[in-house]
């Protein structure tokens, strides 16, 4: 999606929190860290040295990523149309007749385990556009395919 992060607001506010988190308390502790392993001397046998630098740029490449996330980010609900289920709770009725809710939301906010699935994935990519009563055809990245019938959107 040319750059641009689909994120609901409750995403948005998850990562301006981690990032506030990263810059103000991980980075002290990681420069004092680099400061503890300088002090042990030699540089260039200095595992604890190595370790910090490592950390640092980690932490440093997650706040550049998160920097570039914010400022991309759309949130969901400016970019709800009448056809798109995106940030919204939908109940679906699965082939052995089980139900299951599901909240559709962007790649960076997934999460099956909590409910919340990617409009990249298989089944998110099949239903984002689809209304109440649609049976839709779901085909798996290893060939396996299943319907699945809108029953409430919400």
């Amino acid at each position: 999606m040319n750059g641009k992060h689909q994120l609901t607001a409750e995403g948005l506010e998850k990562c301006k929190q981690e990032l506030d988190f990263l810059k103000n308390a991980e980075r002290s502790r990681v420069i004092e860290s680099l400061k503890e392993a300088r002090a042990q001397g030699d540089l260039s046998e200095n595992a604890d040295y190595d370790a910090a630098r490592e950390e640092q740029a980690r932490l440093e490449a997650r706040i550049k990523e998160l920097e570039n996330i914010i400022k991309n980010a759309i949130i969901i609900d400016e970019i709800k149309t009448s056809t798109s289920n995106l940030g919204k709770v939908i109940q679906l009725e699965f082939d052995d007749n089980t139900t299951d809710e599901f909240t559709l939301v962007g790649s960076l906010e997934a999460d099956p385990l909590e409910g919340k699935i990617s409009n990249e994935s298989p089944l998110g990519a099949a239903i984002i556009n689809h209304k109440v009563g649609d049976k839709v055809l779901v085909k798996t990245e290893t060939g396996h395919e299943f319907h699945v019938i809108i029953k409430k959107i919400s």
